[in-house]
């Protein structure tokens, strides 16, 4: 992990690793356990594959009983953590320790309940984020939040990163779609916050935990809202000469009032990638494509449609193309959700970014990663949720060059420092992770990060789970409490001290 600065492994733990490895044995039998390093490369990278490091041990617990007695073991021996999902974070958020145990949340893989009077699902951290629409949907069901790995992804990892999808404009992200959780704390206490119900009282803890990015705790249980499906869904797939002109088509859509259940675009370089790949029917000659999806009744469908149409001409596309059924539909979105596979066909790497900026900003953005890409000679394909401003540049670049990661990630770093610039941030679902832990500084200043590391303080006050991600400095707990004496004289003296 040459260039990533990590948390220096704890020499007393490394010497017990034979013991610790026993121990698990004991807390999770057969199979649960992985300990060889041939066996453990599985698990050495998340989806951010420049980063690899082989983990002290892999543990794939089964019961909440399993993670409550693996995590009490390791707070009572200062062992670190890092939760694992599906692995397809993009952000290095489960890039393992060399002194951490590696806990796979993967066995977790069922659906407790489907309850349809009351549109809720309680299903395992591991269940895939398709596999809920796949449950419900023979009654006309579906879970809104969509990402682009969803046939993969686990429910679990979508709250550790409140991913969202190209739904997520109209529908909202896993924060807005998820209604509870059953939640393992660092001691081994087992904590429920939220349920079946609409709210819950007191502080928003559910809001905390969603996006935590397994820093404060394991997730064992997720409830979450399921919607009916949409009587009418249909796709118009708009071309335009420059990618300015379809950035301010969004902007004008957004700000006709309309919000599509969908709206995605795409530049030349992903447009002649994902047709490739998928044969969607993509016309070849625009440098800018833009997906929009309307959905609801079919009246309504067809009057937004004409609006939509009529902004788009207004902006300048030069091609407008309407489904005229579902299969047609789906295959509008078929190119979009290969992007990113269809990308690595027409380069060795990428590294695909994420981070979100306001609509209007996006003409102002695109020119701005054009003129990047020549100063780095790096090409950039862009996919992005346009709707709600979540970019994805893919940078393309290969590995095999001495130094061609590292002018791509210093690219990367550039695009997103363009997007705070702008008013943006730093991520709009992927995650801070270690890919943006040290970019963190570029948006908040150090009373900000104080503040929030004071949180993962009230979770997990020894540091032990996940350490090394989001935070750009591992600052003890205590020195974020130390009381501030002058002259000799507390501050407020007349308050009472605990």
């Amino acid at each position: 992990m040459s260039g990533l600065a990590m948390p220096k492994p704890d020499d007393a733990t490394m010497r017990r690793r034979d013991e610790i490895v026993a121990d698990m044995r004991i807390i999770v039998p057969g199979e649960g356990v992985v300990d060889a390093a041939n066996s453990m490369r599985a698990f050495e990278s998340d989806g951010l594959t420049a980063y690899r490091q082989l983990p002290l041990v892999v543990v794939l617990p089964q019961t909440v009983a399993q993670v409550s007695r693996v995590l009490k073991y390791c707070n009572d021996r200062n062992i670190r953590v890092v939760p694992r999902g599906s692995g397809t974070s993009l952000s290095g958020g489960a890039l393992p320790l060399e002194d951490a145990v590696l806990l796979v949340m993967s066995r977790f893989n069922r659906i407790l309940a489907i309850d349809f009077p009351n549109r809720v699902v309680v299903a395992q951290p591991g269940v895939t984020n398709l596999g809920i629409t796949t449950a419900v949907e023979q009654e006309g069901f579906y879970y809104a939040p969509d990402p682009s790995s969803q046939i993969a992804c686990s429910i679990g990892g979508n709250v550790a990163e409140n991913s969202g999808g190209v739904h997520c404009l109209k529908y909202g992200l896993t924060a807005n779609n998820v209604l509870g959780i059953e939640m393992v704390l660092m001691n081994g206490e087992v904590v429920r916050l939220g349920g079946s119900h609409l709210d819950a009282e007191g502080y928003d803890l559910l809001g905390v935990m969603t996006g935590s990015e397994g820093l404060l705790g394991v997730v064992t249980e997720v409830t979450v809202r399921i919607l009916k499906k949409p009587e009418t869904a249909r796709a118009l797939l708009i071309g335009f000469p420059t990618s300015e002109q379809g950035g301010q088509c969004v902007a004008d859509i957004i700000g006709a009032g309309i919000i599509p259940g969908g709206m995605e675009m795409m530049d030349r370089p992903a447009i002649h990638a994902a047709e490739d790949f998928v044969h969607a029917g993509y016309p070849l000659d625009v440098e800018a494509l833009l997906i929009v999806e309307l959905d609801g009744p079919s009246v309504e469908v067809d009057h937004l449609i004409g609006l939509v149409e009529e902004i788009a001409y207004k902006n300048g596309s030069t091609t407008c193309r309407i489904s005229q059924s579902e299969q047609e539909r789906l295959s509008f979105w078929a190119g979009r959700k290969a992007a990113f596979p269809a990308v690595g066909r027409i380069s060795p790497d990428y590294y695909c970014m994420d981070g979100t900026i306001p609509r209007k900003e996006l003409p102002r953005v695109l020119a701005g990663m054009r003129e990047l890409s020549e100063t780095y000679g790096l090409g950039v394909a862009n996919v992005f949720h346009a709707g709600d401003g979540n970019l994805h540049p893919l940078i393309l670049y290969d590995a095999n060059v001495p130094g061609e990661l590292d002018k791509a990630e210093s690219f990367g770093a550039d695009i997103l420092r363009l997007c705070v610039k702008v008013g943006g941030v730093l991520t709009g679902e992927h995650g801070v992770g270690v890919e943006k832990r040290d970019l963190m500084p570029e948006m908040f200043n150090q009373i900000d990060l104080d503040q929030q590391m004071r949180v993962k303080c009230a979770f997990d006050p020894n540091h032990l789970l996940n350490p090394g991600k989001v935070f750009p400095q591992l600052r003890r707990c205590a020195e974020l409490g130390r009381m501030h004496i002058s002259g000799g004289k507390l501050p407020f003296p007349d308050i009472p001290r605990f």
